[in-house]
């Protein structure tokens, strides 16, 4: 048997039975509920930051990520397909109709650099990392807006990824 026979093949499937994706669909929904259960006590008892590391918070999100992860396997294996459920898809602010065509065709791409002093400069400060890759990341942008595309925005930052959505106007 291959990977092209049974569910997996291009011919349509007969009696496909669909309770065991159902089963799979209930036991993900019972660990959500139980997850938003947990979240909102250990809410009522910690500030947003804390609430995130919680062990009970974390064992329920590995949980759910567990089971929908079973979900997916129950899916490929009954169906032959691959799910492409976990995706988190917001729908734009404002009016609603057609979003704005650039609003479709823009992503956010991350190129992260783990940088150390090298042991003969090891007295070294990393402080001029910054200047280093501000520089490449402008040189980027150059070429990608050469290339064809539109950058609306890039940014380096030191310890984390930029956050390209921060609610908050720092000004």
């Amino acid at each position: 048997m291959t990977h092209e026979d049974g569910p997996h093949g291009p011919a349509p499937l007969d009696a496909v039975d669909p309770a065991p994706l159902h089963q799979a669909v209930d036991e993900l929904a019972a660990a959500l509920h139980s997850y938003i259960e947990t979240a909102a006590g250990v809410r009522g008892e910690f500030g947003a930051s804390e609430s995130d590391d919680d062990p009970r918070v974390l064992a329920l999100e590995t949980r759910v990520g567990a089971l929908n992860a079973t979900l997916y396997d129950r899916i490929h294996q009954t169906l032959g397909m691959h799910p492409d459920l976990t995706a988190a898809v917001w729908e734009p602010d404002g009016e609603e109709g057609d979003p704005d065509e650039d609003e479709l065709s823009a992503d956010v791409f991350y190129l992260g650099y783990v940088v150390g002093t090298a042991h003969e400069n090891a007295g070294g400060s990393l402080d001029g990392v910054m200047e280093v890759v501000d520089a490449a990341g402008s040189d980027l942008a150059n070429r990608l807006t050469d290339a064809g595309y539109r950058v609306g925005e890039w940014a380096v930052s030191r310890g984390e990824a930029p956050d390209f959505f921060d609610e908050e106007d720092p000004s």
